[in-house]
């Protein structure tokens, strides 16, 4: 997807963002989001929300002089979902359609959001989705395509959300064990999206193969990943893409049997889509 207007006045909302989560004195915010307002006078117009999101966080990273701008709010994030995670299990547990019950958990994680244009409530999001159904559902094709994958890669996106990414590929391990997974983080800090760092925390490791794409965007620009981040992509049977950033930057993509898990957050992705601001995804590309 290529930046719209609206994505303009986003991302420069987002200065206010940053400096509540640093507690920014007035000088500093104000300098932000001058900072944010003189470089938006020169987006590209060719680029998609998460590559301009990039070298915006990075020059407020540098004028704010913290490499991550959100380190506090993530470790937050990351409590505040763990809290959720002995009623999921037992969810899970109870659940007649336990993967049916895992996606919906790992769209529900997706409101842990800090640079959409909304933001939702997780113990209301968690309560209302299980009774909530996909505005746009291509699930059965997804769990066909996962039961014959032999190799799946889930694209990560937001912190806090990746304690439900656990149990979405938790369950596709009980579901399908001779199946490999691979979770890709990005290649650093930007924004509150996962990291190698908290995915290690999280214990990834022990779950599946954890991936450094080496994407310095909010979203899994291909052309940006590594070597071996793209490879695995390219050979993976099924590609679970978690979030807006991810759906923004695969939009289009080289490839197809892409299922894209998110839920509405702006106007820009749910005219994109057809649908409304609020609703949840599961659509295959």
């Amino acid at each position: 997807m290529k930046i719209d207007e609206a994505c303009v006045s986003c991302i420069i909302n987002q200065s206010v963002k940053v400096a509540n989560a640093i507690n920014a004195d007035a000088k500093l915010s104000n300098e932000l989001t001058s900072t944010v307002e003189q470089l938006s006078k020169k987006f590209s117009r060719e680029n998609t929300p998460p590559e301009i999101a990039a070298y915006v966080y990075e020059r407020m990273a540098q004028v704010a002089n913290k490499d991550d701008l959100y380190d506090e709010v993530k470790a937050n994030s990351t409590l505040k979902a763990k809290s959720f995670v002995p009623l999921l299990k037992e969810r899970l547990q109870q659940s007649d359609n336990p993967l049916y019950t895992a996606t919906k958990i790992a769209v529900a994680g997706n409101v842990i959001d800090l640079a959409a244009a909304i933001e939702f409530d997780l113990a209301e999001e968690l309560e209302r989705v299980f009774h909530t159904e996909f505005a746009h559902n291509d699930f059965a094709s997804m769990q066909e395509s996962l039961r014959k994958a032999k190799k799946v890669v889930i694209l990560g996106d937001n912190v806090g959300e990746h304690i439900f990414d656990y149990l979405f590929i938790e369950t596709l391990k009980k579901l399908y064990p001779d199946t490999e997974y691979y979770y890709f983080v990005r290649g650093r800090a930007i924004i509150n999206d996962v990291t190698m760092i908290e995915a290690k925390e999280a214990g990834f490791e022990e779950l599946c193969y954890v991936i450094d794409s080496g994407v310095d965007t909010p979203g899994f620009a291909y052309v940006r990943a590594t070597q071996e981040a793209q490879d695995i992509f390219d050979a993976a049977d099924v590609v679970i893409s978690k979030g807006m950033g991810n759906y923004e930057s695969l939009t289009p993509s080289h490839r197809d049997n892409i299922f894209f898990l998110l839920k509405v957050k702006c106007n820009v992705v749910a005219n994109s889509l057809g649908k409304n601001l609020g609703d949840i995804i599961c659509k295959e590309q």
